[in-house]
C-alpha cells in the first residue's frame, strides 16, 4: 500500500515538499534558535562564575556535568556531532526517537558547550533540524520515502539556522547528507533553509557569524601560496581524521560514560583560569585573530592546545560537533601560514582560506565549505582563492586515502549498533554523461538482489522499464528497495560511476 501511495504522489512531490519544507524549516528554526539562546546564556554565565573561583564556580560545572550525563543516559544517540546519526538514519542503519533526541540534544549540547567543551553547535543543529523533519513527518503521517527527504531537508535547515547560512544549508543537504541531486529535494531544502534562516535572523539579527573585514584582495601573482596552503591544510586534515580515530579508540577502554565526560570537564575547569582561549566552539576567537596582532609563537601554542582539547572534548562522547572547532583550527593555521610566509597584510584572507580548506580536507564537501565561509563572513570577494585552496586540500586528502570524517564516524558508530529496520523506500539515481551505462540495456546494471528499478524519467516522459530498456545520459531512475539496503545500493552506484570514470 505504501508503495502504491508513493507512486501516486511522486509526480506532485515537489509541490508537497515545498510546503512541507517551509513547515519543517520553521520548526527547525525555532528549535535551533532555542538551542543557540541556551548556549549564549550558558557561556555568559560561565564567564561570570569563572572570574573568581568560588562555590558558584563549582556548582556551575557540576550542574552542566549532570545535565550532560543525564542526557546521554536518557538518549545515547544524542552523543557527539549528530551528523553521523542522521546519515545512519538515512542509510537505513539506525532509527532514533525524534522527541527524545530533540530534548536531550538541546539540553545536553547546550550544557556541554556552556561548560566550555571544545565542541560546536552546528552538528547538534543539523541533528536537531533532521529530527524536526522526522517529527513533522511522523505527526502528519507522511510516507517513508517522504520522511527521508524531510529528514534531509531538516538537516539543511538546522545548519542554516545555526550559522545564518541558507545557501550553505541547501548545498550541505545535497552534497553531504543526501549525496544526490533532485529537483524535489533542492526546492524543499531551499524553502526549509530560508524559513529557518528567517527565524534565526529575526532572533539573532542579520550580521554574519564572523566579523572579518577583507580589505586587501590577494594579487594573482601570490596564488602559488594558495597551492602551498592547500597542501598544508590537506595534510593537517588527514592528521585530524586519524587523531579522531585514535582518541575514540583510547576512550573505548574507559567504560563508564560519566568518567569519559568528567575528563574534559576537569580540563575545562583548569583551562578556564589558565588558558581560556581554547574553551567553547571558538567563533569569538576567529574574530580576535582577525582583529588583533598575534605573535607566531603564541599562535602555534594556541593551535596545539585547541587541537588537543578539541580531540579530548569530542572523544568523550559529549553532545557537540566538530564543525566549528575545525573551522577555528583552520583559521589559526591560516593565520600561522600568513605570518610564516611574511604576508601579515593578508592575515584576514588566510584565516578565511584556512577555514574553508581545512573543512574541505576533513569533511570532503568543498562546495559547502566555500559557500558556508562566504556566508559566515558576509563576503564574496574571495571565491576564486577559496576554490583554489579547497581544490588542493581535497585532492591531497583524497590521494592519502583519508576517509571523510562523517563516514568515518558513522562506521565507528555502526560497529556498536543494532539491527537495521526493513521498510520499503524509493531512491533516485541519474545516468551521468559518459557513464558506462549510457547506451546499454538496464539489465547490465546488475543491481543488488532486492532492488528494483520501477521507473525511468527521460526528459518529460516516464518509462516503465524492462531489462531490455536502453539507458541514456541524464535518465532519472526511481529505485524501490528495502531501507536496510540503501547503503549497499548507493555503494554499487558509486562503484559503477568510478569504473566509468577510470575507463574514460
Amino acid at each position: 500500500m505504501e508503495t502504491k501511495n508513493t507512486l501516486e504522489r511522486i509526480n506532485n512531490f515537489k509541490y508537497y515538499l515545498v510546503l512541507e519544507g517551509l513547515a519543517v524549516g520553521l520548526i527547525a528554526g525555532c528549535a535551533v534558535s532555542l538551542f543557540r539562546v541556551l548556549i549564549n546564556y550558558g557561556e555568559e554565565l560561565r564567564g561570570y562564575v569563572t572570574r573568581d573561583f568560588s562555590l558558584w564556580t563549582v556548582l556551575f560545572f557540576i550542574a552542566m556535568y549532570l545535565i550532560v550525563v543525564a542526557s546521554l543516559k536518557y538518549e545515547p544517540n544524542c552523543s557527539g556531532s549528530g551528523i553521523p546519526q542522521v546519515k545512519g538514519e538515512l542509510a537505513g542503519k539506525m532509527r532514533v526517537s525524534s522527541p527524545k533526541l530533540l530534548l536531550t540534544k538541546i539540553l545536553g549540547g547546550a550544557a556541554a558547550i556552556s561548560a566550555g567543551f571544545s565542541v560546536g553547535r552546528e552538528g547538534p543543529s543539523v541533528q536537531i533540524g533532521a529530527m524536526s523533519g522526522k517529527a513533522f513527518s511522523r505527526l502528519t503521517k507522511r510516507l517513508q520515502t517522504e520522511q527521508r527527504l524531510l529528514i534531509t531537508t531538516g538537516a539543511g535547515a538546522g545548519l542554516s539556522a545555526a550559522f545564518n547560512a541558507p545557501l550553505a544549508g541547501v548545498v550541505f543537504s545535497l552534497e553531504e547528507i543526501h549525496k544526490n541531486w533532485s529537483l524535489e529535494l533542492m526546492l524543499s531544502s531551499m524553502s526549509a533553509c530560508i524559513a529557518s534562516d528567517f527565524v534565526s535572523s529575526y532572533i539573532f539579527g542579520l550580521s554574519p557569524v564572523f566579523d572579518i573585514e577583507l580589505e586587501q584582495v590577494m594579487p594573482l601573482s601570490s596564488y602559488w601560496l594558495l597551492i602551498l596552503l592547500g597542501l598544508v591544510l590537506g595534510l593537517f586534515g588527514v592528521l585530524y581524521n586519524n587523531t579522531i580515530k585514535l582518541i575514540q579508540m583510547a576512550y573505548s577502554y574507559i567504560k563508564p560514560m560519566p568518567v569519559k565526560v568528567a575528563i574534559p570537564l576537569v580540563l575545562t575547569g583548569i583551562l578556564a583560569y589558565f588558558y581560556p582561549y581554547v574553551l567553547g566552539g571558538g567563533n569569538a576567537l576567529i574574530d580576535d585573530l582577525a582583529a588583533s596582532s598575534w605573535e607566531l609563537k603564541a599562535l602555534i601554542i594556541l593551535l596545539a592546545a585547541k587541537f588537543v582539547f578539541s580531540m579530548i572534548s569530542f572523544g568523550s562522547g559529549a553532545p557537540g560537533g566538530i564543525f566549528l572547532p575545525l573551522l577555528v583550527l583552520g583559521g589559526i593555521t591560516g593565520s600561522i601560514f600568513a605570518l610564516a610566509t611574511g604576508n601579515e597584510m593578508y592575515v584576514s584572507n588566510f584565516i578565511v582560506l584556512g577555514m574553508a580548506g581545512y573543512f574541505t580536507a576533513i569533511v570532503r564537501s568543498p562546495i559547502t565549505g566555500i559557500i558556508l565561509i562566504s556566508e559566515m563572513t558576509g563576503s564574496l570577494s574571495h571565491l576564486l582563492s577559496l576554490s583554489v585552496v579547497c581544490l588542493v586540500a581535497y585532492v591531497v586528502a583524497d590521494l592519502l586515502k583519508a576517509q571523510p570524517i562523517y563516514e568515518q564516524l558513522l562506521d565507528a558508530l555502526l560497529k556498536k549498533k543494532h539491527k537495521a529496520p526493513n521498510r520499503k523506500v524509493m531512491l533516485e539515481s541519474f545516468i551521468q554523461v559518459g557513464s558506462i551505462m549510457d547506451g546499454r540495456p538496464l539489465v547490465q546494471m546488475n543491481m543488488p538482489k532486492g532492488a528494483l528499478i520501477i521507473s525511468i524519467q527521460r526528459d518529460e516522459n516516464e518509462i516503465v522499464p524492462s531489462g531490455e530498456t536502453v539507458l541514456r545520459a541524464d535518465d532519472r531512475l526511481l529505485i524501490l528497495c528495502n531501507e536496510n539496503m540503501i547503503q549497499e545500493i548507493e555503494k554499487h552506484l558509486y562503484n559503477m560511476a568510478e569504473a566509468s570514470a577510470n575507463d574514460n
